[in-house]
């Protein structure tokens, strides 16, 4: 098995990971992150960053944002090659958030060809809608480091207190309810269908069942990456 340890010298492994909020999406990359070196980019961090450097890039979206108008697809690509040619993310990347539509994906493809990359593997996880529904309303993260919890599934070792980094500063998405929850999956599913499909007809989707358990799922993942990187 590989880890980040013997992973130098190899191409970079760039993968998209397709899921509703609450399917682990998160919690996954920071596995792939540490055990691989992959760096996760979320679309809202990259535009953040962007903005904060003053980057040709991100004044365009700073500009946009402030007119209260949707970043452009041609911007957010802008940053994301910005992004891309950094050094730390020479081992590879883990996409989320973007692409959401088709065209944002072919647009990705065509990104990625000029620096001599591709996708090599856009993974679907694969949920039970009401089972989400109850997995999302319980969750809840440590507002120091990031690092995700859940009511049921994934509990503190000692209440309030966070295992990772010891804080104690718990937080909950005021959005994270049952019929929220519903309107976003039913979103998700009408929006991503399309991508699923263009994927599928390229050869590089991969599926996994996110409602197995944590370690299942990471070894589902680790199992496609060493496939691909093969």
């Amino acid at each position: 098995m590989m880890d980040g340890g013997n992973y130098s010298g190899m191409r970079p492994i760039n993968l998209i990971l397709l899921g509703p909020p609450g399917a682990g999406k998160g919690t996954q990359a920071r596995i792939l992150e540490e055990k691989f070196g992959l760096v996760q980019l979320s679309t809202g961090d990259l535009l953040r960053a962007a903005v904060a450097a003053g980057t040709e890039a991100g004044k365009a979206a700073k500009a946009v944002m402030e007119a209260g108008e949707l970043v452009s697809d041609e911007i957010v690509l802008a940053i994301l090659k910005d992004r891309m040619a950094d050094d730390d993310v020479a081992k590879g990347v883990i996409l989320d958030g973007f692409p959401r539509t088709q065209a944002q994906a072919q647009a990705l493809d065509a990104l990625m060809r000029e620096s001599g990359q591709k996708i090599d593997s856009a993974v679907s996880l694969s949920v039970d809608d009401e089972a989400m529904v109850e997995r999302v309303s319980g969750r809840f993260t440590c507002g120091n480091c990031g690092e995700g919890y859940h009511d049921s599934f994934k509990q503190t070792a000692k209440k309030g207190v966070c295992d990772k980094c010891g804080g104690t500063d718990m937080k909950r998405r005021a959005d994270d309810n049952a019929e929220t929850v519903r309107q976003r999956l039913d979103a998700y599913h009408a929006q991503t269908a399309p991508l699923i499909s263009y994927y599928e007809s390229r050869g590089c989707l991969s599926r996994i069942n996110a409602m197995a358990a944590i370690d299942a799922v990471e070894r589902d993942l680790e199992a496609i990456v060493e496939r691909v990187s093969a």
